[in-house]
């Protein structure tokens, strides 16, 4: 069996851009994929994400947010932060961990 693809997609507080990425992950790729999503605060899950997302019929109610501290000894094969916030600020991982930094504030309404 084929160890899946272990991806962390990290915000500043996991509440929406992250958690919204993390349940694409898991919906899309879940074959191959094991998603995660984490901030570097907890803000908890936000109300509009999660109805955003269930209009695209994708759950993302039972995901809870949480502080990069939590998932530090997940060994990732990829890091992928959201925000340019996260990406200044982004911890370092004691794995060989691919970082790819994605500044999804940047994208138009």
């Amino acid at each position: 069996m084929v160890e899946k693809l272990k991806i962390l997609f990290l915000c500043t507080g996991n509440s929406c851009r992250s958690q919204m990425a993390e349940g694409w992950a898991r919906h899309l790729k879940s074959d191959t994929i094991q998603a995660f999503s984490a901030g570097l605060e907890a803000h908890g899950l936000n109300p509009n994400a999660v109805k955003v997302m269930q209009e695209e019929e994708v759950d993302i109610t039972q995901q809870k947010s949480q502080c990069v501290e939590e998932v530090e000894t997940i060994p990732f094969d990829i890091v992928v932060t959201v925000c340019g916030h996260a990406d200044e600020n982004c911890p370092v991982f004691s794995c060989a961990t691919t970082i790819v930094i994605t500044d999804l504030t940047i994208l138009p309404n």
